[in-house]
């Protein structure tokens, strides 16, 4: 049995946008790509500011919002990846945000849960 694999050049971003329903983006190759913004509960329940604060690294290959403490990249936006952030990190997250504090997950230890 043959197992036939496809590896492609990811190209790069050359324009980010987000709105209520979807992250879409511009790149290099002419192609316009959008997922759902649900996708990436982090930016789903950011407000307008946090989202617009992103900046573009790696040739236009990673995305970064540092008041979300949030990475995407375009191979997952073509891959179709969602975020692989697990549910109780997300809700720590969260709850966190709603009492004013600022968590950074690779400060918190996996296994306890404690920084």
């Amino acid at each position: 049995m043959t197992i036939s694999t496809t590896s492609f050049e990811v190209p790069g971003a050359t324009e980010l946008m987000i709105d209520n329903d979807a992250v879409s983006a511009e790149l290099s190759d002419g192609r316009r790509i959008a997922v759902p913004l649900a996708w990436y509960p982090r930016l789903y329940h950011a407000t307008r500011e946090e989202r617009d604060n992103w900046e573009i690294s790696y040739g236009g290959q990673h995305f970064h919002w540092p008041d979300l403490d949030e990475d995407i990249s375009v191979e997952m936006l073509l891959t179709g990846q969602k975020s692989g952030e697990s549910q109780r990190s997300f809700k720590r997250w969260l709850e966190a945000r709603k009492a004013g504090l600022s968590v950074n997950i690779h400060e918190i230890s996996p296994d306890t849960g404690k920084e």
